[in-house]
């Protein structure tokens, strides 16, 4: 009764789906679910927590500490790959979040270098400066590693499960359904520290570790309940012979990604947008810091986090799936750049805290609703080390070398506040992102052109790309 009535509101949304299918895709986004509400509740506290503990100033040099970091993270992670199944993969590194998390919750409350310490950051000397320093930045590379890996190895192995036909409307129901936990997580989670009346921020970290915990059950439910016939992966003519021709090796998705336009291309989409967004985010950051301090810092990054995610709800729930259901994935792809181009427009031309967390919530909600569930589509006529590991390459440096070169970027803002005075180095600064930022997107256009006719042409010749 409960699954037709269900089917019934979801038919005009995403599509008609077939009972068992269903019910695959809501088991699928009760796992996303918890991915995501962890995600954004250790997100939202990301910047805070490190703002506190090492400096709002330093975020840019978080970056690109994170990014180095990373590499052999990728690299131990492409290893695991090669040892364990995909859902033992997926059990192992979800079970070392979950620990860590919980971990940190209790560093934070240290009484030397953590939250809980009686002296501010910046009286801090010696040892203890040097701990509360280190805690930052390993706790900004912690949350951005989680954010890279565990949702890119949900992605792969919804896509190794996926038909493409069954994917085009089960993607985006399964967006929407993580995008509850998403809104839940941050609006309520960390809230806790001051309705609890406490200190810091580490009971909502330890609350995200049971939501970590609890994704390790929803996993196994999912690949133990539906049926085995709902579980198969898109087989293409070439694939063996493909797979034939990958070296093994702790680069191999690096290798794989240099050597394939249709993964170049999937990366320069990632690529554009968070540049883009990078920088909106710093001018953003940066009054927001200016305007609220501690908890009421924390709660107004948690509450955007909340209409991020509500705005991409609401876009679902409004039918934006449908667009790549019936004019198909190449202009769903082909519509992002043009929507961020009118974004970097408004960024040129208005300057206050309130549009600018409209604008991020807007551009970040789109990309989640429209652009998010079409690029995973992009995977599902590519190999098995094409969907896992080469995959993780992208999601890690797609994302993360953007955000380092959107970083390097804002590195100039400094110097152009200190020469020109605040409004007119915040003009030139919006003036030069505005030049990048138009460059970006008509690239992009021509890119998702490609990517959206390569895609269609491999389905229809039921051949795999790479």
């Amino acid at each position: 009764m409960i699954i037709s009535a269900l089917q019934a509101i979801s038919k005009p949304l995403f599509g008609d789906f077939e009972r068992e299918e269903f019910k695959k895709f809501i088991r699928m986004g009760l796992t996303f679910t918890f991915i995501l509400g962890a995600y954004w509740v250790i997100r939202s506290l990301k910047n805070s927590i490190f703002c506190q503990l090492v400096g709002a100033s330093y975020l840019p040099y978080a970056k690109t500490v994170s990014l180095l970091v990373l590499i052999p993270v990728v690299m131990l992670y492409t290893k695991i790959l090669d040892y364990y199944t995909r859902e033992k993969a997926f059990y192992r590194i979800s079970l070392f979040y979950g620990i860590s998390t919980l971990l940190f919750s209790v560093l934070l409350v240290n009484s030397t270098f953590g939250l809980a310490a009686k002296d501010v950051v910046a009286a801090r000397t010696g040892l203890a400066l040097w701990a509360t320093q280190i805690l930052g930045y390993v706790w900004y590379v912690f949350v951005e590693s989680y954010g890279s890996l565990v949702i890119a190895l949900f992605w792969a192995i919804a896509s190794d499960t996926t038909l493409p036909e069954s994917a085009k409307k089960g993607f985006s129901l399964v967006v929407a359904l993580g995008q509850v936990g998403a809104i839940l997580g941050p609006k309520y989670i960390t809230q806790l520290p001051r309705v609890l009346g406490l200190q810091t921020s580490a009971i909502a970290v330890a609350v995200s570790s049971a939501m970590i915990f609890a994704t390790l059950w929803c996993l196994n439910y999912f690949l133990t309940k539906t049926p085995k016939e709902l579980l198969v992966s898109f087989k293409g003519k070439n694939e063996a012979a493909v797979e034939s021709e990958q070296e093994p090796g702790l680069f191999e998705g690096l290798q794989l990604l240099l050597q394939q336009k249709y993964l170049l291309g999937i990366f320069s989409v990632s690529f554009f947008f968070e540049f883009i967004v990078t920088v909106f985010d710093f001018h953003f950051q940066t009054l927001a810091a200016s305007t609220y301090s501690g908890h009421e810092y924390t709660e107004y990054i948690g509450y955007y986090s909340s209409c991020v995610n509500t705005v991409a709800l609401a876009c679902l729930l409004l039918g934006v799936s449908n667009i790549t259901r019936y004019l198909g994935l190449t202009v769903a792809l082909c519509m992002m750049p043009v929507i961020v181009g009118g974004a970097v427009l408004g960024f040129t031309s208005f300057n206050s805290l309130q549009f600018l967390f409209w604008l991020m919530a807007g551009s970040k909600a789109i990309n989640y609703a429209l652009n998010g569930p079409a690029l995973k589509q992009l995977y599902i006529p590519t190999s098995h080390d094409a969907r896992f590991k080469a995959q993780a390459w992208i999601e890690t440096f797609g994302s993360r070398a953007s955000k380092e070169g959107g970083s390097i970027f804002n590195m100039l803002y400094g110097p152009l506040v200190t020469k020109h005075g605040v409004d007119a180095g915040r003009a030139m600064h919006v003036a030069l992102s505005s030049y990048v930022g138009y460059f970006f997107v008509f690239t992009w256009f021509f890119v998702a052109l490609f990517l959206g006719k390569t895609f269609k042409k491999a389905v229809d010749e039921k051949r795999v790309v790479c």
